[in-house]
């Protein structure tokens, strides 16, 4: 460690990932779950992809929305965890500088598109509950690849000062990141300059992006709920309501976590080290394998639709 642990370089060529600090001795255990989590992950969201193009009926808003979901997903857990598994099996800790950046851009860029998805499919619910007459003729499929644009080109650009400004600062300390993947926070804090740029710029598109992310929404869901408990019969209210509340749930689970990691990196000094690198790979690691459950097993005509592939196969 020491032999990395330097102070006379000032643009590193690599840096060095130390996976969970304080957990070196059980990597080879959590790597059991680690890899379970991935494999379905892929697995889950390469059918849901797989059957909706195959599937006419399916070519809907939501199943649209639904595949860019799956295809965020599947970036942001292949992103990060090929490389947290080489940690945990081979002690494979290098990366490249230039890959650390890529990386770092990676998940962060694909974080911020799947908060405007989980956007996208609240007004997509909004719309078929609360408008279901007009769902078709608002939602047509151009306002859907509109909207996609518009979630792609947000997250590209607002991302992209992330390893422009990661790039330029000297470092001067250490080239070691006890984390299993280059998060922003975490590679800025390595920096011996004022780095205040950067920190200020992650807090503006936490608070203000995300921040929008999240009022509209919790606005979209608090309609939703009007015109679930308008209903007329109690089932109809129930099956309304245990749909929109799974979502809503997914939704939590990616921004719990993902808010305390980036709020720990700031404020949470007394937070043990490997508890925060846990929750930081929770909100990576979950969403992929829960998207897939939630928004595609319990949908009905999804679940149909696995059910045939499965028993046209079997016979």
């Amino acid at each position: 460690m020491s032999d990395f642990n330097t102070t006379n370089f000032t643009n590193p060529s690599t840096f060095i990932l130390l996976g969970i600090p304080g957990l070196e001795a059980a990597h080879v255990w959590i790597s059991i779950p680690f890899c379970t989590v991935y494999i379905i992950a892929v697995l889950g969201n390469f059918t849901i992809l797989f059957i909706v193009k195959t599937e006419p009926s399916l070519h809907g808003p939501m199943y649209y929305f639904l595949c860019m979901l799956a295809v965020t997903d599947l970036v942001l857990c292949s992103s990060t965890l090929p490389k947290t598994l080489s940690i945990y099996w081979f002690n494979s800790r290098e990366i490249d500088f230039s890959a650390c950046l890529t990386q770092l851009y990676f998940i962060h860029c694909f974080l911020m598109m799947e908060s405007g998805i989980f956007v996208a499919m609240a007004f997509d619910r909004y719309v078929a509950i609360c408008h279901p007459l007009r769902h078709s003729s608002i939602l047509t499929n151009s306002l859907v690849a509109k909207i996609g644009l518009a979630v792609v080109f947000r997250g590209s650009m607002l991302i992209l000062p992330y390893p422009i400004l990661v790039r330029q600062w000297p470092y001067c300390r250490t080239n070691v990141i006890p984390h299993t993947h280059c998060e922003h926070i975490a590679v800025v804090k390595l920096a011996c300059a004022d780095t205040l740029v950067s920190s200020y710029y992650g807090l503006f598109v936490v608070l203000c992006v995300r921040g929008l992310d999240m009022v509209f929404i919790a606005v979209s869901y608090t309609q939703i709920l009007r015109a679930i408990f308008s209903l007329p019969t109690k089932d109809a209210r129930l099956k309304a309501f245990r749909t929109c509340g799974s979502h809503f749930f997914v939704f939590l689970i990616f921004l719990i976590p993902s808010l305390f990691s980036i709020m720990t990196h700031r404020f949470g000094q007394n937070v043990p080290l490997h508890f925060h690198v846990l929750m930081a790979n929770l909100y990576l690691l979950v969403p992929p394998i829960l998207n897939p459950i939630i928004y595609g097993v319990r949908t009905k005509q999804i679940r149909n639709q696995l059910f045939r592939l499965f028993t046209s196969k079997g016979t």
